[in-house]
């Protein structure tokens, strides 16, 4: 792995100065021994089998065993199985009194788009279950502290991320429901999960989302597999993760909660995953620079070191501003969501403005990620395009985090929803109140996109996402942040280019 990556041996935690800045604004407090520890856990084991894994020993399907019954199963890497229960426990911290900020700060740390997504998916349904259906105690400790593994399967083939389009029928019979009709065709974690989070709309429901309910899909009902995976995807971004297509006819599952408000636990857990793929987003990112920091010190071209030549500078201090204005503006939205998870509906203004503060996370990160690894990619040259190393993997699987919980699209129209039905741009903007740049930006944004509507609304959440960015910058309260926040606003919300006289270390160089 040395012959890879650079960062490989090294601890992630260590190297990232600017994480430990934003944690200390934002989640002061968290074990600084655990996250070291797991820091180098990553810099080792995790990036030794996540490239083994996508590059030798990806997911298969095993169908029927020895004796020809149908099993379904996903057949993983022994390395990556007991990669996994390694990092199990970075799914318990909230469930423990610990918070959500040290799970996702260790998801950050992980930012292995396929291993991620497992455990994510898994303390999802540990998470429906824990508010909704205490009932079921016994299965969520299995997700959290035993052998089980989870799955959410909301979406279906013909409404993509629609979730109104859904047209899987629950019928009741018993204590239990029986699903029919049920093709879900972006299913992560098929194979895998013991259990599973899926939506049917039970009988006599109305159409539209507000028709759905929740239930728990276990693997087995009745002495036989309760589901079938038809097949796995071949994906083009990160293949840690068995992602097929799962069948559901006569499938048994049971109800979480009530079946009127089974969409706003379908939100909930959405926002669970989004806040992972912010963060994961930016994680990813972080790889790629850390590679890109070590590269332009080691590399020579035309007589200078990289890191001398003016022109690299300037890619570095973008990479720099999207690197920790990303990462600010995740872990501020984290941040709101620890204080109102365990709301339960109707939600308060605090719950509404945690909704919004996820849709501009989400949707922005996974930008900045994509950008930020084509940025690598060039200062790597060729290298940087060969998938022998590893800065090519780290933007591949940046590529999927725009498209996972719901594209731009989705999370502007799930934007507008918050603000025009929910009202929550009053406390965005009061929140914003005492820093005139980013609230200027914020409601001229918010100005437009009453004029214009949908037809503005992917913009509008990256400007008002730019301008979360500039207020999370600022209060982490201390240079160089300010000095960042004012070049991060004059580059994306303003659409300047970098002054030369930005040119300092200090800026470009968290080292």
């Amino acid at each position: 792995m040395q012959g890879i990556l650079y960062s490989h041996g090294q601890d992630h935690y260590a190297l990232d100065p600017d994480l430990r800045a934003i944690l200390d604004a934002f989640a002061p407090g968290l074990p600084q021994e655990e996250l070291s520890a797991f820091g180098r856990l990553v810099g080792e084991e995790v990036l030794e089998v996540a490239h083994h894994v996508d590059a030798l020993s990806p997911p298969r399907l095993l169908m029927h065993d020895l004796d020809g019954n149908r099993i379904d199963r996903a057949l993983l890497s022994p390395a990556e199985r007991a990669l996994l229960e390694k990092l199990r426990p970075m799914v318990r911290p909230a469930y423990e009194g610990r918070g959500w900020p040290l799970h996702y700060a260790l998801g950050y740390l992980l930012a292995d788009g396929g291993l991620y997504c497992i455990l994510t998916i898994t303390h999802q349904v540990a998470y429906a279950l824990h508010k909704y259906a205490p009932e079921r105690e016994a299965v969520k400790r299995e997700l959290l502290y035993g052998k089980a593994f989870g799955a959410t399967w909301m979406t279906e083939i013909q409404g993509g991320s629609d979730l109104g389009a859904n047209r899987t029928l629950a019928r009741r019979e018993g204590e239990a429901h029986r699903l029919y009709q049920g093709d879900k065709y972006f299913a992560s974690g098929a194979g895998l999960a013991d259990y599973a989070l899926v939506t049917a709309r039970p009988e006599g429901a109305p159409p539209g989302p507000k028709g759905l309910a929740l239930f728990l899909l276990p693997r087995e009902a009745e002495g036989r597999l309760n589901f079938r995976v038809r097949r796995f995807k071949e994906k083009l971004a990160t293949r840690a993760v068995p992602s097929g297509e799962v069948e559901l006819e006569e499938s048994l599952a049971y109800l979480i909660g009530k079946p009127e408000e089974g969409i706003y636990y379908t939100l909930e857990t959405l926002t669970v995953a989004r806040l992972a793929n912010a963060v994961a987003a930016m994680g990813l990112a972080k790889k790629a620079h850390l590679e890109a920091l070590f590269r332009v010190r080691r590399r020579s071209a035309f007589g200078r070191r990289l890191l001398d030549h003016d022109l690299v500078q300037h890619d570095l201090l973008e990479m720099r501003l999207r690197q920790v204005g990303g990462t600010a503006l995740a872990f501020l939205a984290v941040a709101g969501f620890d204080r109102v998870w365990q709301e339960t509906p109707p939600y308060s203004e605090a719950y509404h403005l945690a909704r919004l503060l996820s849709h501009l996370a989400k949707g922005r990160t996974a930008e900045h990620a994509a950008a930020l690894t084509v940025l690598a990619m060039e200062l790597f040259g060729g290298l940087g395009f060969l998938e022998d190393y590893g800065v090519a993997r780290f933007h591949r699987e940046a590529l999927i985090t725009p498209i996972w919980e719901g594209p731009a699209n989705v999370q502007a129209l799930d934007m507008l929803e918050a603000l025009a039905k929910k009202g929550a741009h009053e406390p965005f903007l009061e929140m914003l109140r005492d820093h005139p740049l980013a609230l200027g930006a914020a409601e001229k944004a918010l100005a437009r996109l009453r004029e214009e509507g949908p037809w503005y609304a992917k913009e509008a959440l990256r400007r008002l996402a730019d301008a979360l960015s500039v207020y999370a910058l600022e209060a982490l309260g201390k240079e160089p942040y300010g000095e960042l926040a004012r070049l991060y606003a004059l580059r994306f919300l303003q659409g300047e280019s970098l002054p030369k006289s930005a040119q300092r270390p200090a800026l470009y160089d968290p080292w």
